[in-house]
């Protein structure tokens, strides 16, 4: 299942210009899919044991050029 997961959201966010949208893109979709109530950044940074880059992982939900189409 991680390998399809990983697939899938490589083709999701393969658009993305950064090696780095890329990467917090895949977090982003496990943290979705991960157990836990609270599906916001902070828990689910702590649910993935990227605690220490929140703030990342927050850049990159707000900042992202996320494309509806998809």
């Amino acid at each position: 299942m991680r390998g399809e997961l990983e697939n899938f959201a490589g083709e999701v966010f393969e658009p993305f210009a950064r090696n780095d949208q890329r990467r917090w893109g895949q977090v982003y979709v496990r943290g979705l899919l991960t157990d836990g109530k609270r599906k916001s950044v902070e828990p689910m940074a702590a649910r993935l044991g990227e605690d220490g880059n929140r703030q990342a992982l927050a850049h990159f939900v707000t900042t992202s050029p996320w494309d509806p189409s998809h």
